[in-house]
């Protein structure tokens, strides 16, 4: 049974590419996706390996900790499980071209519902000043914003194409205040996310918003030229979907006691699992593909947040 537990806010620096192989629409990479509801996701088994990559990096792949927190290598794997388990990253705030103060961050209800269902699992106190913050549902096409909005003019607040009527909520604000208390860093360099996400949150509908999750993320074309022609080589042509930057995802992360014979000092608690994974991983990570042209860069926060940081 997991005796530790918290969240991980994934904050998508560059366009992150979580892949699942070959798709069969017309993107030739796609993303990894919900089955049921085709939200964007990045698989607990992807992120874990990430993380555990990041952990080898600083302590050493055969460091008795991280196999201690993320269990043995391939050939063990009989031998014990790892003591840490990361839940599936799921979007949280998802960026949305606007026509009044560049960009939006959407979220539906369902999703605020799903994270409140979640951060709640993880332990998360989801209250400002001393009132815990609730879910938000807009009616109709309409859409919900905070007071002062700096996404919205005449009454409406137009996204790509789109355009919606807005009402504003104090419940939004309340709730882009927690999230930049919570989930951005607190880094001087993240002031203005922060104030963004106060004045620019929008509450969709809920079609709406998978409408904008499954069209509006990042397709690129990359290409592979001839050395000698300079032209695009045979069957070197393909598209690729990315997450764009500044999307917002969020993973629940749990622990249990270890389960390895003997462990070492500093990892023989579900606590001491948690707190090394959080101190071993660091802030700044590379996530998903195409990291050789700059792509998934990835700012971590975890929460509860120890000391103001991280």
């Amino acid at each position: 049974m997991f005796k530790s537990k918290g969240m991980l806010f994934i904050y998508t620096e560059t366009p992150v590419h979580p892949g699942t192989g070959a798709g069969l629409g017309t993107v030739d990479l796609p993303i990894q996706r919900e089955r049921h509801t085709d939200y964007p996701i990045v698989q607990a088994g992807s992120l874990k390996g990430v993380l555990r990559a990041a952990a080898e990096t600083k302590e050493g792949r055969n460091s008795p900790k991280v196999l201690t927190a993320f269990g043995p290598e391939t050939t063990q794997a009989s031998d014990y499980a790892g003591a840490f388990s990361p839940g599936d990253a799921k979007i949280l705030l998802f960026p949305v071209r606007s026509l009044i103060g560049v960009f939006a961050w959407v979220t539906s209800h369902h999703i605020l519902s799903r994270f409140r269902r979640d951060a709640k699992a993880a332990g998360l106190d989801l209250k400002v000043d001393g009132q815990e913050w609730q879910p938000v549902k807009p009616s109709g096409n309409e859409a919900l914003v905070p007071t002062e909005p700096e996404v919205v003019a005449d009454g409406k607040v137009v996204l790509e194409e789109f355009s919606f009527e807005v009402d504003e909520e104090d419940e939004v604000k309340t709730i882009a205040r927690w999230l930049a208390q919570s989930a951005f860093p607190n880094e001087p360099e993240y002031d203005y996310w922060r104030q963004k996400v106060l004045t620019s949150l929008v509450v969709l509908p809920e079609d709406a918003f998978r409408d904008f999750v499954r069209h509006a993320t990042e397709v690129m074309t990359r290409i592979r030229l001839d050395r000698e022609t300079k032209t695009v080589a045979g069957g070197a042509l393909w598209t690729e979907e990315h997450l764009p930057t500044d999307a917002l995802l969020y993973a629940p992360v749990f622990a249990t006691d270890p389960r390895r014979p003997n462990p070492p000092e500093g990892v023989k608690t579900a606590e001491e699992i948690l707190a090394f994974v959080r101190e071993a991983v660091p802030a700044r990570i590379q996530m998903g593909g195409d990291e050789t042209v700059g792509r998934g860069i990835v700012r971590l926060v975890w929460a509860p947040k120890e000391g103001g940081e991280r």
